[in-house]
């Protein structure tokens, strides 16, 4: 039977799950684990203050018990519900934010996260911090441009260049994570334009899964 990876999208926005899938295809093989991107149908269209995140909470804990899958990864960069994730399954959850973070320790010596909104980047701070990474995080800014407004790649992508500049320029940052699953589209044309490595959290989660599944090999 094949082994399967679920990643749960806990905002209502198929665009940004078809997004977050077209992130991880890459890592898709036919002889490597099944790799299923859903949407989380009672969520809000996107994830963008506190409310959200503790309201997201309970459904999201009940998809994650309904889906039958081997690993599951939380694609929202605050990991809304991943402690009390853990602690209702013995199989492994990651969240897309602290995957993130750990590939970034890997790429660089501080790290500079694109935030979606200036609120975002207080969560980001105070989350860096109870990590025990604030010795290798230079900052987190923001785009000031909500999660539907990111399907604007223009715009978008105009805003992240002048962000990642900052965060390079100003605050020191050596690799840049993108801080919301509507960012997937854009890692490689910034990293080409920035001369910095850039941290997509979907694909970074996904990576992690993976690592799960290899780690713990079917039993004949």
């Amino acid at each position: 039977m094949s082994r399967r990876i679920v990643i749960i999208n806990p905002n209502s926005t198929e665009a940004v799950t078809q997004g977050i899938s077209a992130a991880v295809d890459p890592l898709r093989s036919a002889a490597g684990p099944k790799i299923d991107c859903v949407t989380l149908e009672e969520g809000p269209p996107g994830i963008e203050t506190a409310e959200h995140i503790r309201d997201v909470v309970p459904p999201l804990l009940a998809r994650l018990r309904h889906e039958d899958a081997e690993v599951s990864v939380i694609a929202c960069f605050s990991d809304p519900g991943l402690k009390a994730a853990r602690e209702q399954s013995a199989k492994p959850v990651f969240g897309i934010g602290e995957s993130a973070f750990n590939q970034a320790l890997k790429a660089g010596k501080r790290f500079g996260i694109v935030a979606i909104l200036e609120a975002s980047t207080i969560r980001h701070r105070r989350y860096v911090a109870e990590l025990g990474l604030a010795g290798s995080f230079a900052e987190s800014r923001p785009l000031d441009l909500g999660v539907l407004e990111l399907q604007d790649r223009d715009r978008t992508f105009g805003r992240m260049l002048e962000v990642g500049r900052k965060l390079r320029d100003s605050d020191g940052a050596d690799v840049l994570v993108l801080g919301c699953a509507g960012m997937t589209g854009y890692p490689a044309e910034l990293s080409a334009d920035l001369g910095l490595p850039v941290i997509e959290p979907c694909q970074a989660a996904a990576k992690e899964a993976l690592t799960a599944l290899a780690a713990d090999p079917v039993t004949p």
